[in-house]
């Protein structure tokens, strides 16, 4: 897969050392873009926050991270001096040992054995837009003080009893965590925050609510009417994807008004949107020694709707049986999600250049609330946490 060249426009703003002029300038000059130019996304290496002596790194990689967000939602990030690529490659085993267990062993981590929420969900048993989804899995939330099964998303979690599970499992939520906390200190420095801005957005952050999935995908049947997960946004902060090496079958679409195709047999026969928004679908197929990151729907609030919380589904048709191992680093349960001020800022800058008057702000949200909504629909009609 290519490296995508981001447009020198969109990087400008790239941290506060950028001039006002430049910064304001970024958000007017994009260009149009080609489907050729958009067939692949960018790759970002995290390694310059692992480090704190690397500033000159560590302002490219937020001017990065900030690209990406304005023009895809989506990107690949390098976690490779991070974290030991074999630790990912070990969880998908285990969890294709789970998978591969008699029905009636898995179904004794059932979700209805707890809050609906934690635990072991069916094949099919999940619903998106209104069709049943052609994968199983198995959910892991932060746990909570007095658990108490009878309240939504206040169970305790169910680990299978493969020898080994729980164990590798709870060390990578503890990498994903603190690799949580480093990609909003990049996003921080990349939407132009001051430390003390940097320090309150922390705070909203720092006990994440965070979600684990481990992801079985059988190949869709001949005929099957619906995907193996339905189009959906995340409605969190971020996600970090490993997957498997099966290629073409987790899609982005990509929405470009007045998009040109120029050469359609390029794009591996992806299916055009059947919505109403101009754009196409692109595969996103795993990269060695990375994770496939994208924004949920509180980055969209934060930053007043700069950053698009993206569209995703998930196409298997090859052969093979696919394990997905999602994690969902959220806010703070009882966090107060609203625009932030540097978003806000440069906005303003841009509407006043562009003489459109103050762009409308997002309502604030508290995202335990927002995410009990979102789950009680996620077994039924509603959009969820599926890659």
């Amino acid at each position: 897969m290519t490296r995508v060249g981001v447009p020198l426009s969109v990087c400008l703003r790239l941290s506060p050392t950028v001039s006002e002029e430049a910064q304001r300038s970024a958000l007017m000059a994009q260009p149009s873009r080609t489907a050729s130019q958009l067939s692949a996304l960018p790759i970002i290496n995290i390694e310059p926050y692992l480090h704190t002596h690397d500033g000159k790194g560590r302002i490219s990689t937020a001017a990065a991270l900030h690209a990406a967000c304005l023009q895809y939602g989506f990107f690949y990030l390098d976690i490779s001096t991070f974290v030991d690529p074999s630790e990912p490659e070990e969880l998908a085993r285990l969890a294709r040992e789970f998978f591969a267990l008699p029905q009636a062993e898995k179904d004794k981590i059932t979700l209805a054995n707890e809050d609906h929420a934690r635990g072991y969900a069916r094949l099919r048993e999940n619903v998106t837009n209104g069709k049943a989804d052609n994968h199983e899995g198995i959910d892991f939330y932060r746990p909570v003080e007095h658990p108490d099964k009878r309240k939504p998303l206040w169970g305790e979690n169910q680990w299978p009893t493969v020898p080994g599970f729980r164990e590798k499992y709870e060390r990578w939520i503890e990498k994903m965590k603190a690799l949580g906390l480093i990609v909003m200190e990049a996003m921080a420095a990349g939407l132009g925050m001051t430390p003390e801005e940097w320090s309150e957005l922390r705070t909203q952050v720092d006990d994440s609510f965070w979600v684990m999935r481990a992801i079985g995908y059988p190949p869709l049947p001949n005929g099957y009417d619906g995907y193996s997960c339905g189009a959906h946004r995340d409605y969190g902060c971020l996600t970090f994807l490993y997957a498997d090496s099966t290629p073409g079958a987790l899609q982005v679409f990509l929405p470009q008004p007045g998009l040109v195709v120029q050469n359609p047999q390029s794009l591996s026969n992806i299916p055009k949107e059947e919505g109403v928004e101009e754009g196409m679908w692109i595969n996103a197929d795993p990269l060695p020694g990375c994770v496939v990151c994208n924004i949920g729907e509180m980055w969209e609030i934060w930053s007043n709707g700069l950053y698009k919380s993206t569209l995703h589904r998930v196409i298997h048709n090859g052969s093979n049986y696919r394990v997905s191992i999602p994690f969902f680093f959220e806010p703070n349960f009882n966090a107060l999600v609203q625009p932030l001020s540097a978003a806000l800022r440069i906005q303003d800058d841009t509407q006043k250049m562009q003489k459109n008057g103050v762009a409308e702000k997002y309502s604030p949200v508290v995202y335990g609330e927002f995410l009990l909504r979102k789950v009680g629909s996620n077994f039924s009609t509603g959009t969820g946490k599926y890659n």
